[in-house]
Order: structure tokens, then C-alpha cells, then sequence
């Protein structure tokens, strides 16, 4: 026998020594399953105030124990997990993240899945406990102030001067983003920021040659 053969030999054994009882897989999944639920309350919980896709929570839940199970079966054999590769190397994750956060909780069931999997399971409680209140103290902290929105339309041009002097009265910020002239109709959109809504809008509202005008809040990134 050459020194290759007794290398393959060692190599494969040192892989396929894992054996697990059918007691110890089930705990394995148990601990997975219970981690996974919690998971599926976390990003219910976390996602109250946004759009919320139940499918893709489950979608969470159920990948937690598909890992873990991958995983499992991984231990017992380098045969399999190499084919387990070259399986899972044709699959293509092509549903769009419409959210950011959407990734974090994907990393992280799949991340509990493997750390289940190969039998810590203590790190993947630690973890989830971390990501957890790291989530929710971060939700706490104070957002900047988003800027809003005031589109105005009136009849005559002539009023322009009128209408930023009252938005520079009431608000700290303003500037102009779009202006669009038809004739003598006159069409604005000015970004400001202001806690004193009712009051400009009021005011603005009775200048003469106005038309109409909305306030409303920007719900793009803010900026500092």
C-alpha cells in the first residue's frame, strides 16, 4: 500500500468516525426547532411597524432545521458532504431583499442551523440572545429627523417670494427640490423640516393665487 492510499485511507476515516444516536438527533432538532420559533417571533416582533412577509418568516424557521440537517449529515461522511456541494451548488437564492434587516435574520437561522448542527448549541442560544437585544437597543436609539415634504400649487408665479419666506419662519431647513412653471400656474416641492406643521401650512395655505398645499413626510434615507 503506497503512502497515497494510507493517506486517503486515514483522511476519510478521520471524517466518518461520527456517530450519532437516533436520541442525540432529535435533541439536535429540538434545540433547532425551539431556536427557530424564536426567531419566527423575533422578526414578527422586530417587523410590526414595516411590511411583514409571513412566508418569508417561515421561510426563516423551516432553513434553521434544513441547515442543521445538512449539517448532521455532513459529520457522518466526507463522501456525503462533498456531495452535498456539489447538490447545493446548483440552487440560486433569487428572491429580492426588500429590506436590510431581511438578511440579518437570514444569516442568522442559517447560522443558528449550522452551529445546532455541529453540536454547540450553547453558542447558538448566546448568539441569538446577542442578536436579539443588540436588535432591540439599536431599534430604541433616536433616529435622525427626516425631513418632509411640501408640495404647493398655485396660479401665479408671483407668489414664490411669499411662500419661502413662510417656510423659512417656520422651519430650521428648507430648499427647494423642484420647481415647474405652466403658464402662470406654478408648481413646488420643497423639502424642510419643521415642528411646527399646522402653523405653515396654514399660512402658506392663506397666501393669495394658492391653489393647494400638501405637507407631507419623507419616508426615503435621511441625512445628518
Amino acid at each position: 500500500m503506497s503512502f497515497s492510499d494510507i493517506f486517503k485511507k486515514s483522511f476519510l476515516e478521520g471524517f466518518s468516525s461520527m456517530e450519532l444516536g437516533f436520541k442525540e438527533i432529535m435533541v439536535v432538532f429540538l434545540i433547532t426547532a425551539c431556536l427557530a420559533f424564536y426567531i419566527f417571533l423575533v422578526y414578527r416582533t422586530v417587523t410590526r411597524r414595516t411590511f411583514y412577509s409571513k412566508n418569508f418568516n417561515i421561510s426563516l424557521a423551516m432553513l434553521c432545521l434544513i441547515t442543521s440537517a445538512v449539517i448532521l449529515t455532513i459529520q457522518f461522511s466526507i463522501v456525503i458532504s462533498l456531495g452535498m456541494v456539489g447538490a447545493l451548488s446548483i440552487v440560486r437564492f433569487r428572491t429580492a431583499i426588500k429590506d436590510p434587516m431581511d438578511l440579518v435574520f437570514l444569516f442568522w437561522s442559517i447560522s443558528v442551523g449550522i452551529i445546532c448542527g455541529a453540536g454547540l448549541a450553547e453558542v447558538a442560544v448566546i448568539l441569538s440572545l446577542l442578536i436579539t437585544i443588540g436588535i432591540l437597543l439599536l431599534d430604541k436609539m433616536p433616529a435622525v429627523s427626516t425631513p418632509m415634504l411640501m408640495v404647493i400649487n398655485a396660479d401665479s408665479s408671483e407668489v414664490e417670494e411669499q411662500i419661502l419666506i413662510a417656510v423659512k419662519k417656520y422651519s430650521k431647513f428648507s430648499k427647494v427640490k423642484s420647481r415647474n412653471m405652466s403658464g402662470e400656474r406654478l408648481s413646488m416641492i420643497i423639502e424642510l423640516r419643521t415642528k411646527q406643521e399646522s402653523e405653515l401650512i396654514k399660512e402658506v395655505n392663506g397666501l393669495e393665487h394658492m391653489l393647494s398645499v400638501s405637507l407631507l413626510e419623507h419616508d426615503g434615507e435621511a441625512t445628518y
